[in-house]
């Protein structure tokens, strides 16, 4: 542990071991990913408001990161527990591999913001000034907004003898103040810390007379005003910093501590008011003194200290009060995909001139989100709740937009006498809240709602409603979805949804329905793999099928596409298979645990990743099957926790023309040479090459799909 005197120093033979495993550590993994997202940033042909979402993105997912998966591995630090890595290092040895990782991407990160993007700010009229630069004016305006609105809200809280060390905020922007009272050494100096206001604006703005807009930093404007805050002391240094802590209490993510010791770790834990800090950011030229006293306090080696350089930014999330700016819409409407019109699905070329539920009798419809639009999904639920045929409704809900039309059509729906259900997932993370807001309130209206299904994270996406027609015909109108029920994000995400009307997608919702709410245990579904119970075996199993087609002589081949791939036993099918001569390309957009080309393992698997404007958020499982495919979508990604820890689903296509579309969407993926990198065999990932090729930006070729262009599609 540390502070128990520990090294943090790597062992000599740490980099053997990482190269000879057979697996990519997920954690490096995932720092490969955020260089990927960071990449976008430096696309010089978006605007410099396009690039800083990107840039922002990265800052908040390193939060994330931090709080959860460093989090994870403190876990098992704290508490003495062993860990092996997939790189083959222990607990110990990877933590300090960890944070030198992240040291070096926070470098990188400040270092493109200082050299590449800050100097764009005054051309595209706006600029970020610290409190000192200001004139005269300014500074006043600065100083009276400090006295009416910042002021009133500070609590400076001391820590000495006779005051216990204060609790301070993860992700929230904090100010160490060092003062001691006049005529005393500096041997009595005593420490306060300031936490500011989360629902204070990140910057105060003032319009200068070229129409610029200037950002002033609230932590620049507390420094320079402190003295208020302690007087008739002499205040010996402003320290500014920022936490994150271990935020990893479901502990979903320490996948591989044996099932008594959870138990025991969830009591522990629960003990706590809050995790313990594992991540120190420092904004350069600190107190000596105040960093010792962190590093005390929190239990904190070097490594956990992420110096911050001056003319750079804490929290650099806070770009976004930037990059949202009214005043900036104009610039940022050119590429903001958010606003970019939907197409008419391929298969629903009627949208809009014909009653949907008499559509679906018909045929099955496949929607490609956000090229496809969601409306259909929202104007089913909503017709739903009119409709006097309609019966009941029956959904899972892990993400909600804000003002979601999803949950005002539930609450109408209940209102007009309709049996809706409701899954909600409350531990969806860091929508905990919303979630269990938004669940009371459909408690309260009628729903009945479920929250979540005990130590399971329900991540299904379903829906099914029961419509009895006029002649006494009941139809079941069924949704699956790899995405949320979410109308914001379905504007940015890629994702498939179906929806059905034929008996086989319905009875299988229906019963994989009452396993989720109830106590039920179908023996087999037809076009339906879940899990926890049998999804890894059945995915394992189909992958071994190819190999043995292959061993057999006939044609194989598999692609799949999905966010992340991690779990180690069909990892090992897949080298199996490729081993066998199967053909395997994937399309991870995260984190891959999983070594491509290495010879004699994985001579015959392929890894691209794609990262570009919208976020691919898609799974998809393609198998050969000797020229007839299977083709699977959902919510699944091939990891521990999606395989043992969480309600999933994927879904089989029966149709011909829907199996085509998804199969093209995996060949579009494929040729993409404008957002796609390759993974190389150590794990780190370059740039695409074009080789003379056109430019193939799946993200604009999707929106000119035609059904000839799909009709001839081939993987294999």
């Amino acid at each position: 542990m540390e502070g128990k005197g520990e090294s943090l120093t790597l062992p000599v033979n740490a980099p053997q071991q990482i190269e000879e495993s057979n697996y990519i550590s997920r954690d490096l993994s995932w720092l490969q990913f955020n260089y990927r997202v960071l990449d976008q940033a430096r696309h010089i042909d978006r605007s410099i408001f396009d690039r800083l979402k990107f840039f922002a993105i990265t800052a908040s997912n390193l939060d994330e990161f931090c709080t959860i998966r460093l989090g994870s591995l403190y876990n098992y630090l704290d508490f003495g527990k062993e860990r092996f890595d997939y790189s083959g290092l222990r607990e110990a040895p990877f933590r300090t591999l960890l944070l030198q990782e992240i040291q070096k991407f926070i470098h990188t990160q400040h270092e493109y913001y200082l050299q590449k993007l800050k100097p764009q700010f005054e051309k595209n009229g706006f600029k970020i000034c610290d409190y000192e630069s200001l004139a005269a004016q300014d500074k006043n305006r600065v100083d009276q907004y400090f006295q009416r609105t910042i002021y009133p809200m500070l609590t400076p809280m001391m820590f000495d003898s006779y005051h216990t060390f204060p609790t301070l905020k993860n992700n929230r922007l904090l100010i160490g103040v060092v003062t001691k009272a006049v005529g005393d050494s500096v041997q009595h100096q005593k420490a306060s810390f300031i936490q500011i206001p989360s629902n204070i604006q990140r910057f105060f703005e003032i319009l200068q007379m070229d129409e610029t807009i200037a950002f002033i930093p609230i932590e620049d404007i507390i420094k320079h005003n402190v003295h208020h805050l302690f007087r008739n002391v002499e205040v010996l240094s402003v320290n500014l910093f920022r936490i994150n802590r271990n935020g990893d209490f479901t502990l979903e993510e320490s996948e591989d501590i044996e099932s008594n010791f959870l138990e025991e770790l969830k009591r522990k834990l629960q003990t706590r008011r809050t995790g313990r800090v594992v991540r120190l950011d420092m904004l350069e030229g600190a107190d000596p003194w105040m960093i010792r006293l962190l590093k005390i306090q929190w239990d904190l080696e070097e490594l956990n200290i992420f110096p911050v350089p001056k003319e750079s930014l804490l929290d650099l999330s806070g770009l976004n009060q930037i990059i949202g700016h009214k005043a900036f819409a104009d610039k940022r409407a050119a590429s903001k995909a958010s606003t970019r019109p939907s197409i008419r699905a391929v298969t629903y070329p009627e949208m809009g001139q014909r009653d949907l539920f008499e559509v679906l009798k018909d045929r099955d419809i496949l929607l490609h989100h956000p090229y496809d639009s969601m409306d259909p999904v929202i104007e089913l639920l909503e017709k739903a709740a009119d409709d006097p045929w309609v019966l009941s409704i029956k959904i899972t809900i892990y993400r909600l937009a804000k003002e979601s039309r999803v949950s005002a059509a539930l609450l109408k729906a209940a209102e007009n006498g309709k049996h809706v259900s409701v899954l909600f997932e409350v531990k969806a993370r860091f929508d905990e809240e919303n979630n269990l807001r938004e669940a009371q309130k459909l408690q309260k209206s009628g729903c009945f709602v479920i929250y979540g299904f005990g130590a399971l994270k329900t991540h299904t996406k379903l829906l099914l409603i029961v419509r009895r027609e006029p002649d006494d015909r009941v139809y079941r109108y069924v949704h699956i979805s790899s995405g949320n029920y979410n109308e914001a994000t379905a504007r940015l995400y890629t994702d498939i949804g179906l929806l059905t009307t034929r008996e086989t997608y319905g009875v299988d919702v229906s019963e994989f329905f009452n396993v989720i709410t109830g106590h039920s245990q179908p023996s087999l579904y037809r076009n339906l793999i879940t899990s926890p119970r049998d999804m890894r075996n059945q995915l394992c199993a189909l992958v071994r099928k190819e190999a043995e087609n292959s061993r057999n002589g006939l044609p194989s081949g598999i692609v799949i596409k999905l966010n992340s791939i991690q779990d180690k036993e069909f990892i090992d099918a897949l080298y199996e298979a490729s081993q066998a001569g199967v053909k395997i390309k994937l399309i991870v957009r995260g984190m891959c645990c999983l070594r491509p080309g290495r010879k004699g393992l994985s001579d015959n698997i392929e890894v691209i990743s794609i990262v570009g404007e919208y976020l691919e958020h898609s799974r998809i499982y393609y198998f050969h099957n000797a020229g007839n495919p299977n083709v699977y979508f959902g919510s699944a990604d091939a990891m521990v926790r999606s395989f043992d820890r969480r309600i999933e689903s994927l879904v089989l296509l029966e149709q011909e023309m829907l199996k085509k579309q998804v199969m093209n969407i995996l060949r579009y993926n494929l040729r993409d040479n404008v957002n796609s990198y390759s993974m190389k065999e150590d794990g780190s990932y370059t740039i695409k090459e074009q080789n003379g090729e056109a430019p193939f930006n799946i993200h604009e070729e999707f929106y000119h799909i035609t059904k000839e262009i799909i009709e001839d599609v081939k993987l294999f």
